[in-house]
């Protein structure tokens, strides 16, 4: 099929992954030809320091994206995307702990009607630490976000290439893609999948990227919530605020008027008008929101990293 424009682009993020690169790339070729559809691989080295580059050149076919520097697993997912032809993006890690051979399992699911197919890890090969952490960290998602997936945290996705069209990725928000899209109206399905131990190398995930991961859970609450109208929230918890400091403050007059009370040796009227000035500049925030983000629509898109090299072979 070499020379067709391909049907489906697998993106494939690697960072220190040397010990892994030539088996995946022959896992993931073995699949797809078993598809019989025109298909690309593309590996984005995300600043490898190992020799994960080296081992990766001679494969083909292959679409090699290195960065100058570690930009983190989001920005190396954008960046592939950004590059796929394909109609159908498949991602994953490229550890070996996701399975290839799944694939054919996603592009089946989506042939139901969904936009996005998310795998489920139902049968997770992490260490007990990991589970818990990831369990927790699901449980919030649905509280926060309230979507339908099970494991947002499983990079074996496949996406209809017109989903990249309304979405951005930054932070750690690739977890999130199904959530995102959700929210636009795209139907997202599931479907469980393989996982296998690492046998290569050393897991990238700690709690530095699941703290990252929870304030990009904040900031998708904040986005459904409130995406359309920021003022909505702070102009209301302004208007809420300056009420009660006004109401202090009426009730300071009140007691000098009537009850002849001394304003000067109480600190109420300082918190009366300590609330009715905050409550002003949330409401003054949130009309500043609402105009960055009328020109957030209009302004152009900007990447977060800097490639060094795009390689085909």
């Amino acid at each position: 099929m070499e020379g067709q424009k391909p049907f489906i682009s697998v993106v494939v993020p690697l960072y220190n992954e040397e010990g892994n690169v030539r088996e995946l790339h022959k896992r993931i070729l073995d699949a797809c030809e078993k598809l019989g559809k025109p298909f690309e691989i593309i590996f984005i080295d995300d600043g490898s320091k190992d020799e994960t580059i080296k081992n990766a050149q001679g494969l083909t076919p292959l679409t090699l994206i290195k960065f100058r520097k570690n930009f983190g697993q989001t920005a190396a997912f954008d960046a592939g995307i950004k590059q796929a032809q394909g109609e159908i993006v498949i991602t994953m890690d490229g550890d070996l702990q996701n399975d290839p051979a799944d694939i054919g399992l996603l592009l089946s699911k989506m042939e139901e009607g969904f936009d996005v197919v998310s795998g489920w890890r139902f049968k997770r090969k992490d260490s007990l630490s990991k589970k818990i952490f990831s369990r927790t960290a699901n449980l919030l998602r649905k509280i926060l976000i309230q979507d339908t997936i099970h494991d947002s945290g499983c990079s074996l996705k496949a996406y209809k290439r017109n989903c990249f069209e309304d979405v951005d990725l930054f932070g750690e928000m690739h977890r999130f893609m199904p959530a995102l899209l959700e929210l636009q109206g795209y139907k997202i399905g599931e479907v469980k999948v393989n996982h296998y131990p690492r046998v290569h190398g050393v897991t990238k995930y700690n709690w530095k990227r699941g703290m990252k991961g929870f304030v990009d859970m904040i900031s998708i609450w904040f986005w459904r919530k409130y995406s359309n109208r920021p003022l909505h929230l702070f102009g209301g918890t302004g208007i809420v605020v300056s009420f009660l400091g006004t109401l202090v403050l009426v009730w300071m007059v009140v007691e000098k008027i009537f009850f002849g009370a001394s304003l000067s040796e109480k600190i109420w009227p300082l918190v009366g008008i300590f609330l009715v000035l905050v409550g002003i500049q949330l409401f003054v925030f949130g009309l500043l929101a609402d105009i960055m983000l009328k020109n957030y629509y209009k302004g152009q898109k900007r990447m977060n990293y800097n490639i060094k090299e795009i390689s085909q072979s």
